[in-house]
């Protein structure tokens, strides 16, 4: 196999990695924008804001090529902030969009 093949899976797989941090973000956002009157605790608030600061940044873990760091820290403020959701009594339905 050629070196070109490779260079063209990298990019591939580079680009749908960078695709799927992009939908986290806008679903980290989304459920942002539905928790403001929700009565989330601070400490949820702090960790979107923390993930978003993270994501945007150019100082990662892993260089940027590799999106991986990202998605993992998009995926935990995202999960944090649906369970603080459900427990402040936010609607589950709400939070799904």
């Amino acid at each position: 196999m050629d070196s070109s093949f490779w260079i063209v899976v990298a990019v591939v797989l580079a680009l749908v990695v960078a695709g799927y941090a992009a939908v986290l973000l806008v679903r980290v956002f989304r459920a942002r924008r539905l928790l403001l009157d929700a009565g989330v605790p601070l400490q949820s608030k702090a960790l979107f804001w923390a993930a978003v600061v993270y994501t945007v940044s150019p100082v990662d873990l892993i260089p940027d090529p590799v999106y991986l760091d990202d998605v993992g820290v998009l995926l935990l403020a995202l999960r944090a902030l649906h369970s603080a959701a459900a427990r402040s009594g936010a609607g589950r339905e709400e939070l799904k969009g």
